[in-house]
């Protein structure tokens, strides 16, 4: 009788690293494709609104990515 040992391996990629990989990625998707002064109006106020410095840096990605800003 010979007994044989298997082993079970689990993946090196944790739960909590794939869940803040998600988070990273939703935020990056907000701030790309929907940003329009939201993030700078906790600081500036609605003065962000009319100035849109995010929307300004990520236009051309944003219509790479297939957004419609204007």
């Amino acid at each position: 009788m010979s007994q044989e040992q298997t082993t079970i391996t689990s993946s090196g990629v944790s739960k909590i690293a794939i869940a803040v990989l998600a988070l990273v990625f939703g935020f990056g998707l907000f701030v790309v494709g929907f940003d329009q002064g939201h993030i700078f109006s906790v600081v500036m106020g609605e003065q962000a609104f009319d100035e849109m410095f995010i929307h300004e840096l990520t236009h051309d990605m944003r219509h790479a990515a297939g957004f419609p800003c204007h």
